[in-house]
C-alpha cells in the first residue's frame, strides 16, 4: 500500500491550482491521447488523479514528485527541482 497522505502537508491543498510554469512542457501519451503538462497544477493533478495502484511501482519517485510540486506551488524558485522530479518519474514510468 502506498502512503500518500497529501491533505496534511502545508501548501499541498493549493498545488493543484498552481499556475507556476514548469521549466519544460511534458507531452504524455495516455489512452491514445497526448496531454501537454506545463504548469505545477497540471502536473500535480495528473500524478495525483491516477490511482495509487498505478504508481505503486514508482512510489518513491511519485512521492518525490508530489512533494516537489507542492514545494513549487508555494515557492516558484523550486520549479526546477519539481520539473526534474517529474521528469524522473515520467521517464521511469515510460510516459515520455
Amino acid at each position: 500500500m502506498i502512503d500518500i497522505d497529501l491533505a496534511i502537508k502545508p501548501g499541498m491543498s493549493n498545488a493543484s491550482d498552481s499556475r507556476t510554469p514548469l521549466i519544460a512542457t511534458f507531452k504524455v501519451r495516455l489512452n491514445g491521447e497526448t496531454i501537454a503538462i506545463d504548469t505545477v497544477g497540471q502536473a500535480y493533478r495528473f500524478i495525483t488523479n491516477l490511482s495509487a495502484t498505478e504508481w505503486m511501482e514508482f512510489r518513491s519517485l511519485h512521492r518525490d514528485a508530489v512533494n516537489a510540486l507542492g514545494g513549487a506551488a508555494e515557492n516558484a524558485m523550486l520549479r526546477v527541482q519539481a520539473t526534474a522530479a517529474l521528469r524522473a518519474l515520467f521517464v521511469r514510468a515510460r510516459l515520455l
